[in-house]
This record gives C-alpha cells, sequence and structure tokens, in this order.
C-alpha cells in the first residue's frame, strides 16, 4: 500500500523544505496538504502535480482531524511550536484512525526556544550560558521532559507527549535551533532570525547586540540538514527495526538537531563586517541596547539523530553563510 504523508506548513520555510525532502526521497508516497486556498494549492501543484489538499487554516480543527485519521504519518510544521488547536486536533484525528496493533506517527516540530526558560525567569538577558542550560538529548532527556511548564512552546509539548497515552499514535518531536540557508520549497525559502539581524543592521547601519556582561549562545542548523531529517524520521516510521524503539517514538523521542554553534554577539559582528564590505553601511558597527530576541541561551546536543537515526549533517557553516545571508537581505530592501 501506498504510505500517505499528511504535512501542514507547506508553504512555510521548514514544511517546504520538509515537502522537497521528502518527495525527493519517496515521489510514490502519497501527500496530503494542509493550505488556507486553492491560490496556495496552484502555487503548488506545479511542483508537486500528485499532491492532495486539504483547506482550512490551523484552527480548522474538523479538517486536521479527518486527514491525520486517514495519514499514516502526520509531519506538522505549521506554527507547530505553539498553535494548541492544530495540536489537540492531530491528536484526536491520530487516535480515531489508528490502534496500537497499526499506530499513526506525528512527527512534530518544536524549537530549541523553550531552552532560553532560565535565562528569561532569572533576567539574564545578555549573559554568557551556565554550563547546566546546555541539554544533551540522550543524557538529559529527563530534564527535557521535566522543563517547565511555562518555557516557550512547552505548553504544545505536552500535548504531544500525551498523546502517546493514548493509543494508536507514536510522538516524535524535533527541536531544532536557529536554522539558515536558503530552503527548497515551493514558496517561502526565507528564516528568520540571522536573516531579521541582517535586515536591522542595513536598515539602521548597525548590527544589535544585547546590553550585558557576556555573550549568549545558540546553536544553528542548516536548512537541508533539517530536510536529511525528516527522511531519516518518515524512514524510521516505516522501519520494522526502528518504529517500536522507545528511543526514537514515543515520550522519550526528543530529538534537537545541530551543528555549530554561535554567540549572537560575534554573528553580529559578522553582518556588520560583511554589510560594510558589501557597501550597504558606512562603518561595521554594532550597537548594544535592548534586543531581547539576541539575549537570551539556548544550547543543546544533537547526539539522539546521530545514534538512532544515521543523522549527519553536511550543509556548509553559517558563518559561511553570512555573505549569502547579508545580500539576499540587501536584494528583498531593494539594495
Amino acid at each position: 500500500m501506498v504510505t500517505k504523508i499528511f504535512l501542514t506548513g507547506a508553504t512555510g520555510y521548514i514544511g517546504g523544505e520538509a515537502l522537497y525532502s521528502l518527495h525527493q526521497a519517496h515521489p510514490d508516497f502519497e501527500f496530503t496538504l494542509l493550505l488556507r486556498s486553492e491560490e496556495k494549492a496552484k502555487q503548488i501543484s506545479g511542483q508537486y502535480p500528485n499532491a492532495k489538499f486539504v483547506y482550512g487554516t490551523l484552527e480548522d480543527s474538523e479538517a486536521i482531524e479527518k486527514a491525520a485519521a486517514a495519514a499514516d504519518i502526520v509531519v506538522h510544521t505549521a506554527d507547530s511550536s505553539d498553535n494548541l488547536p492544530s495540536a489537540r486536533a492531530i491528536t484526536k484525528g491520530l487516535s480515531k484512525g489508528h490502534t496500537d496493533e497499526k499506530p499513526g506517527y506525528w512527527i512534530h516540530v518544536c524549537g530549541t526556544g523553550m531552552l532560553q526558560w532560565y535565562d528569561w525567569d532569572n533576567d539574564r538577558y545578555g549573559e554568557s550560558p551556565l554550563p547546566a542550560q546546555k541539554y544533551h538529548d540522550i543524557d538529559d532527556i529527563d530534564r527535557i521532559l521535566t522543563i517547565p511548564p511555562h518555557a516557550y512552546h512547552r505548553n504544545c509539548d505536552e500535548i504531544v507527549l500525551s498523546a502517546n497515552q493514548i493509543g494508536g499514535i507514536k510522538t516524535l518531536i524535533v527541536g531544532p535551533p536557529l536554522i539558515y540557508g536558503p530552503g527548497r520549497g515551493p514558496i517561502n525559502q526565507r528564516s528568520i532570525q540571522a536573516y531579521n539581524m541582517a535586515k536591522f543592521t542595513i536598515e539602521n547601519g548597525f548590527a544589535p547586540i544585547m546590553t550585558g556582561g557576556g555573550s549568549p549562545e545558540w546553536d544553528n542548523v542548516h536548512i537541508h540538514d533539517l530536510g536529511k531529517f525528516f527522511v531519516l524520521a518518515v524512514d524510521a516510521a516505516l522501519d520494522p527495526e526502528k518504529k517500536n524503539n522507545p528511543e526514537i517514538f514515543g515520550p522519550r523521542g526528543y530529538f534537537f538537531l545541530e551543528n555549530g554553534a554561535h554567540s549572537w554577539r560575534d554573528l553580529a559582528t559578522q553582518i556588520a563586517e560583511e554589510a560594510k564590505k558589501q557597501g550597504y553601511i558606512p562603518e561595521a558597527k554594532t550597537q548594544q541596547g535592548e534586543y531581547k530576541n539576541y539575549g537570551a541561551n539556548s544550547k543543546s546536543v544533537a547526539a539522539r539523530a546521530r545514534k538512532y537515526l544515521g543523522w549527519e549533517p553536511h550543509g556548509r557553516s553559517l558563518k559561511d553563510e553570512v555573505p549569502d545571508i547579508v545580500s539576499s537581505e540587501a536584494k528583498r530592501l531593494g539594495k
């Protein structure tokens, strides 16, 4: 029988890359995509003529529930970190359409923004990371599963994790950090964090740094390496030796992804230097201020994907990508 994938977020950066990578690996799969309108479907159908479409928003629970019930695997990327109605609808649909003997698999995209909780709670903006703020996704799985409920994204994660107790559902949560690089999806191919920093720098003549005495750090991963992960995760759901492994699917199936780290201070400096080099600002200037988007720490170790799925990232580094990030933002600004 043909494997049926229900994917949300095909018009987005992450979802578009997931669709591209999965379709490249498995063009024979049946893909059903949640879209807002027929106009969006027209933009996608040229590249994916065999795709099926479900129309609605993330609040259209009935449509999502029905599509999830009919799918073998749900890949949820559309505002998946924070949208509660869609998470509840997927849970309900998978539980209706599957049994313990033939479960439905749910690949859910979260994000490592939740790891900032300690800095938020203790007003540590602008400070360097503490050793205890690094989370190893195998050795520290119990710490990850007990992150405070008020942490960013945590309320949605709890819906996904609890779905494993209902019956007929097995989940995998993937939490990428800062993502960079050109996506290969049909519509949005641009990421946010580093790109918005470059945009701000070009518009204001300096790169932003959060006020403080330290140097906050995040991890990062190339979008193409995230695409590879989706393929490996879907393949695992179809592999008799992996689909029942509780270290892959279930409450412990919590995967971070990273292939490098950066400090926001260093990234701001690199972007300012590159913007000056390309002629978009008069001097390579950084400036401190209350830029909280770049002020907290998110540190993870992606051991689980490497150990259990054989994931090996190969995308070029964020540092090497900075010239393209600056030039692409300048082009978007009409420079």
